[in-house]
């Protein structure tokens, strides 16, 4: 394993502590600036939100630039971010530090995919992406609750604190055992990598991530709700709970990698269908907690098995301008996220009860499954078309790309 995969991965464990941990001090910190939940709230969604137009607006500005450099500077985006939490004297000082360091997240998380990639040889692409994201998924099992426990013993700003110096620990594995990645000449450019988004592929890509990643994360928006009030745990068993979900997500993330590495598409026909069948089983033995537990984790496993699969998918077809495409990709996880937990208020709204959320997310997952066959549908068919005599020599991007794709 390179190093450097290993410098991608701390900065992946920072950035997802980041985003989760505040969950867990919410409370502390609505108190200490006296503010209501609502209010409080927006410390959580206005990161969401930003970490959407980093992911797109942040990435477009920079697709000229030397990856590795481009990497560095985010990080030292993020350190400030979080370093003017740490120190914030006001609400929304604190605001503004959120926000400046979700818009590193998506950024981060899109050129480190094609950088993380280009780490290895071709067969182990995914497994390159899956180690970056591992960092991610580690921060749920481990960094979240460490942080939480840290804030609540300390206060709320020693998690920062502690958030910021990991960044910099980042910065400096970064700027030390990434190598350079100078951009190619004759390289994209900007238009060049919004041409990516003419193939239909990468806009069906996009959509199978929004209902995929949409249908896990709806659930788990609500999820401390349904193993309360259905399954009937305590709520002080609710963190080590999630701890097992994380657990999920860390396994999960792992063996999507190897086996997209394998073949992308049957990986995600697999994850996806496999996902809707746990979720489906979810909202029917939700009352039993031992059942709650197992399709906890399993929910988590699947759910996250999907991300180096989706990634490898949009940045086959986006061809020799991958960076936009997998920054819109990170963003069209957090609009999934987004998505899935407005169709998940909706339904609790309406009365339905919280396992209602897990039939949403069982519903959204079964229709990315649904996409996913058509799109790899219409890929067969442009690569035969390619292939019939008297069609030419040259191949559609949609047909090159998908034969790499389903290499095994």
């Amino acid at each position: 394993m390179p190093l450097a995969l290993l410098a991608l991965a701390i900065g992946g464990f920072g950035i997802g502590l980041t985003e989760f941990v505040i969950a867990g001090l919410l409370p502390e910190v609505a108190a200490d600036f006296h503010v209501d939940e609502a209010a409080a709230g927006w410390l959580i969604s206005g990161y969401a939100l930003s970490v959407a137009v980093g992911a797109v607006g942040l990435t477009a500005a920079v697709t000229r630039f030397n990856r590795k450099h481009v990497l560095t500077a985010l990080m030292v985006l993020f350190i400030a971010g979080n370093l003017v939490s740490a120190v914030a004297p006001t609400y929304e000082v604190m605001l503004l530090g959120r926000v400046l360091a979700a818009l590193t997240h998506g950024a981060f998380f899109g050129i480190g995919s094609v950088v993380a990639a280009s780490l290895v040889a071709p067969e182990k692409k995914a497994g390159a992406i899956a180690m970056m994201f591992a960092g991610l998924t580690t921060a749920n099992v481990l960094g979240v609750p460490l942080g939480t426990l840290l804030g609540q013993q300390l206060g709320w700003r020693s998690t920062f604190w502690a958030i910021t110096v990991i960044g910099v620990l980042a910065l400096a594995g970064m700027a030390t055992l990434v190598p350079s990645q100078p951009a190619e000449r004759g390289a994209a450019g900007l238009r060049g990598e919004l041409g990516a988004f003419r193939s239909g592929q990468v806009w069906l890509s996009l959509l199978v991530t929004v209902l995929g990643f949409g249908g896990m994360f709806g659930a788990f928006t609500y999820i401390a709700y349904t193993l309360t009030s259905v399954s009937g745990f305590a709520a002080t068993t609710v963190p080590w709970l999630l701890v097992l979900f994380g657990v999920g997500l860390f396994a999960g993330n792992w063996a999507g990698g190897r086996a997209a590495d394998r073949s992308v598409p049957v990986t995600l026909a697999v994850v996806l269908a496999a996902l809707t069948v746990v979720m489906a089983v979810f909202a029917l033995t939700a009352s039993s907690p031992v059942l709650a537990v197992v399709s906890l984790v399993l929910m988590g496993a699947f759910g996250f098995a999907t991300v180096p699969g989706l990634q490898m998918r949009i940045m086959a077809y986006a061809g020799s301008a991958p960076t936009l495409a997998s920054g819109a990709n990170i963003a069209a996880f957090n609009v999934g996220n987004a998505a899935g937990a407005w169709l998940g208020g909706l339904t609790i709204s309406a009365g339905l009860g919280y396992a209602s959320t897990l039939w949403d997310g069982a519903g959204l997952s079964l229709g990315a499954l649904v996409v996913l066959v058509v799109a790899d549908q219409l890929a067969r068919r442009s690569r035969r078309a390619v292939a019939e005599p008297g069609t030419g020599s040259a191949a559609p991007a949609d047909a090159a790309t998908e034969r790499h794709t389903v290499s095994a």
